[in-house]
């Protein structure tokens, strides 16, 4: 290492000394006022310079940070590990055994594909909610999943043992980003080198949006796409500009009533609303002291919602009382403060407040209880205003279903089965996703509203689904202590798994007469959840209005079981004295949440649970494992050896231009990857279950599309195939429908693309503002590149999807300012090209020419925005990069 300031610097402690490259060194006038978050990535830079892939002028490049200017200069970031979930992490452990193959054929050793830091992953996305309300529920849910998953449970037990540096968390444990809360993440690592151990900031990426969960303890880290992680792991930098970062002032304290829910709810609007996409977020002032990590937490999990990198707080003795109630080792937690104080990263009331690009201020005091919803998570609603704006909804609706031949069934109220369901039914309340389920406090007031209620006489509304997912054993474990389980479990809100399950999509088949209800009468029902994300179609395909509220809140509409009761004055039911049992009354108060929460929550708890684990269960220890280096890829409908590698030579072609490409998809604005990439359940006449059926699997055997991801013929026919996209090139469908335009014909998006294929033409997109919002999905990227789409033109694009599309081979090109598809007058019915790329352009023209022969064209930017980038796209996307350069060494 180069080490140009001589910051390699020696700390003691217990006897022990240990090595660390120290911000101390450089020039402290700079240094005093930088944003926490950009002395973390100072610390990388100098630990990590070489002058090769990191420079003395990359240092001072930091140094010299102008907070107001808009971001110009790239660093390479080297995070210290990785984390993956096992629905992103199936996938990427795929492509690494594919790579090992392709190292075998190009005639290299199979064995350097391998992970040269730690890797975690987390099954945690593949339970799903079948069973519920009842003591069996959780019992039964995982014997299903085992039943559907044993295929892809044998595969990551084989790249457990094939692979270096690579654990995994068995499946019942926990939610990936709770698991890395309470047990995974150490705040400051330790690295041998020779026979030195230098200490380290710990920093992270994870193959979920949400790994921005553990920036509440101080820890940087932000989600990327399963292609980007897959180069972490194999020792290459995340190249990124320096980033714009935007505080966010704190003061005051959350008054009574008030959640960690509402208050993140409140902070997702206000960030969306100011626009801090592909910046950094930090939080500081003096409200920080009020403020418990595990609602820090809440807030950092949240930040792909307001749409910034990450969401960052500081190091400081909130950060030692958590680490400590989580039953982290002694000697950690004093490493932890000393080295903190050391590098001048340590926070406290008297800390000078550093100097951002902008800054927001909040008093936690006005936070008031809200939802967000029915369909965008930074769309909150005052409490009080829930029911007058669902009304306002359902009036949209009705309107809707008088110019449609549907409102012959809207127009009746039947009785499915004894059931009387009508518009604005709560069909599923789910205590749900790490979001909630890692802060003691919703729960605890949860389990307390339960148990007010149940004394009270009230009972949860029959047609409502509910469930409880436990983001770790934790936390079962203090909700017992506590006796609240069981008032949970009264009202129906039995264990149904540990893992991500209605937030992601796995909310299970709703009962029949629920669903034969919503049909006969195209009813507009909701779910309420503790989730993070409710975007369309999402949470259940039948529910269209999904809001996310508070654990406690959940609860309540459980027990309402309607969004156009008011729970700020009308009674959520009537209790078994006769009398209206109003929301205020049974509302747990702060002081009594805080009591049992110090009566029952130990870090003795987190020991006990956190003790062994990764042993797993006996079903998962008994799994026979592959004992080959190179995996031998079994015949499996979950698990299939891709395409990407087929045919590579070590020779890199340059792009070749894209000549008279077809539209597949034209799309508006806030198209998320949940639009793009597959999930939720596998439709029976869709292409992704006649593949299936053609494989010999029974639509009950189908499972859904995210366990499914280590299989590109599933995931290639589900791309662009969520029920709610609207694709203009198939004007009054809803789906995954496009117009094969050479014959005018409506059909599937990927039985048009492979008809293009087999004629040689080439794809592109044409998208609105926000393209590629939400989880950061590889097969959002993956399967737009294996239908053939060579390039997306949109208004704007989501950073981990823009980078993603980069990382797999597809061009992302973005409209002018004030520009857009429909403002220059393009159909989609065009022919597109676009000249070979030489250089690295910022732009390129496109000509657009229509059938007539009418030809426009239009300058576009091409939104490849480092070097690095542009040596993956020229590869064919970073893997092929990586196998290069490793097949070289």
């Amino acid at each position: 290492m180069t080490n140009s300031f001589q910051a390699l610097s020696q700390l003691s402690l217990g006897g022990k000394t240990f090595s660390y490259y120290s911000l101390q060194a450089l020039p402290q006038e700079k240094l005093r006022r930088l944003p926490y978050a950009l002395k973390i990535l100072l610390e990388n830079l100098l630990r990590k310079e070489d002058g090769i892939n990191v420079t003395r002028a990359d240092i001072e490049a930091v140094l010299q940070w102008k907070a107001e200017a808009e971001p110009d200069y790239q660093i390479n970031f080297t995070p210290a590990r990785v984390v993956l979930q096992d629905f992103t992490g199936v996938p990427a452990v795929v492509d690494l055994a594919a790579m090992r193959a392709a190292m075998r054929d190009l005639g290299a050793d199979p064995v350097k594909i391998n992970p040269l830091g730690p890797v975690d992953l987390v099954i945690d996305h593949s339970v799903m909610v079948d069973e519920f309300g009842s003591p069996k529920a959780l019992q039964r849910n995982i014997e299903l999943e085992f039943e559907r998953n044993r295929e892809r449970y044998q595969f990551l037990r084989w790249g457990q043992k094939a692979f270096n540096n690579f654990r995994v968390v068995p499946p019942g444990t926990g939610i990936v980003h709770q698991v890395n809360l309470e047990y995974l993440a150490q705040v400051v690592l330790k690295e041998k080198r020779g026979s030195d151990t230098v200490l380290v900031m710990d920093t992270l990426v994870g193959t979920d949006s949400h790994t921005t969960m553990i920036n509440g303890l101080g820890v940087l880290g932000w989600g990327v796409g399963g292609i980007e992680a897959e180069a972490a792991m194999l020792g290459q930098p995340i190249t990124m500009l320096i980033p714009q970062v935007v505080g966010f002032r704190l003061t005051g304290k959350l008054r009574e009533g008030a959640t960690a829910t509402d208050l993140v709810l409140t902070v997702t609007q206000m960030l969306r609303k100011a626009g801090v996409v592909g910046k950094f977020v930090e939080f500081f002032g003096p409200g920080l002291s009020n403020l418990p990590l595990a609602d820090r937490a809440t807030i950092g999990n949240m930040a792909p919602e307001y749409g910034a990198t990450c969401g960052l707080f500081p190091i400081d003795q909130e950060t030692l009382n958590y680490l400590a109630l989580s039953g982290r080792d002694p000697q950690q937690i004093e490493l932890v403060e000393a080295y903190a104080k050391a590098q001048g990263i340590w926070r406290d009331d008297s800390t000078p407040e550093a100097h951002y690009s902008s800054v927001l201020e909040l008093d936690l005091s006005t936070v008031e209880p809200s939802l967000a919803g029915p369909k965008r998570p930074q769309d909150r609603i005052a409490l009080g205003r829930v029911a007058a704006e669902f009304r306002e909804l359902l009036q949209a609706e009705q309107t809707r279903r008088s110019t449609t031949l549907a409102s012959d069934r809207g127009a009746k109220k039947s009785n499915s089965a004894g059931l009387e369901l009508k518009d604005g039914a709560v069909v599923i309340a789910a205590i749900t996703s790490c979001t909630n389920t890692s802060n003691p406090a919703v729960l605890i007031a949860a389990g307390l509203l339960a148990k007010n209620a149940y004394e009270r006489g009230l009972k949860t509304q029959p047609w409502v689904k509910t469930s409880f997912a436990p983001g770790s054993q934790v936390v079962p474990a203090y909700m017992e202590k506590a006796g609240l389980l069981e008032p949970l479990s009264k009202l129906g809100f039995d264990i149904v798994g540990f893992g991500c399950t209605t937030c992601i999509g796995n909310s299970g088949p709703l009962p029949d007469a629920v669903q034969q209800a919503i049909y006969d009468n195209d009813l507009l029902v909701a779910a309420v959840l503790s989730g993070n994300r409710n975007f369309e179609g999402r949470i259940h395909q039948d529910v269209k209005a999904n809001y996310l509220a508070s654990p406690p809140l959940v609860v309540a509409y459980a027990l309402a079981g309607n969004m156009n009761i008011d729970l700020t004055k009308e009674p959520l039911g009537t209790g078994q004295d006769g009398k209206p049992v109003y929301l205020k009354e049974i509302w747990p108060s702060q002081q009594e949440i805080s009591n049992c929460i110090a009566r029952n929550i130990s870090a003795q708890l987190y020991r006990e649970k956190y003790a062994d684990v990764f042993a797993g269960s006996e079903q998962w220890r008994s799994l026979p494992v592959p004992e080959d280096e190179v995996y031998s890829w079994p015949e499996s409908t979950y698990v299939k050896k891709p395409p990407y590698f087929d045919g590579m030579t070590m020779e890199v072609s340059p792009p070749p231009p894209i000549i008279n490409a077809r539209c597949l998809v034209k799309v508006g604005d806030s198209i998320t990857t949940d639009h793009i990439s597959p999930a939720g359940s596998i439709k029976k006449k869709s292409p992704a279950g006649e593949y299936l059926i053609s494989h010999g699997v029974e639509p009950a055997d189908f499972n859904s599309y995210g366990s499914r991801r280590g299989n590109h013929e599933v995931m290639v026919r589900g791309t662009f195939a969520n029920v709610r996209l609207r694709n203009q090139l198939a004007p009054g469908t809803e789906g995954g429908y496009t117009t094969y335009l050479p014959t005018n014909e409506q059909t599937s998006i990927y039985d048009a693309a492979m008809r293009y294929a087999a004629d040689k033409v080439p794809l592109i997109i044409l998208a609105g503002l926000e393209y590629g919002t939400g989880s950061s999905r590889d097969w959002a990227a993956k399967g737009t590149n294996l239908l053939g789409v060579k390039a997306v033109i949109a208004q704007s694009f989501e950073r981990i999807h823009r980078s993603n599309l980069v990382g797999f081979g597809v061009l992302p090109l973005q409209f002018l300012p004030g520009e857009s598809a429909d403002s220059l007058g393009l159909k989609g019915d065009e022919f597109f090209s676009i000249g070979a790329i030489e250089g690295t352009p910022k732009e390129l023209t496109v000509t657009a020419m229509s059938s007539d022969g009418a030809t426009k064209e239009f300058t576009v930017q091409v939104r490849i925005d480092t070097a690095v980038e542009w040596e993956y796209y020229r590869h064919g996307g970073i893997l092929h990069y990586v196998l290069r350069q490793l097949a070289k060494s």
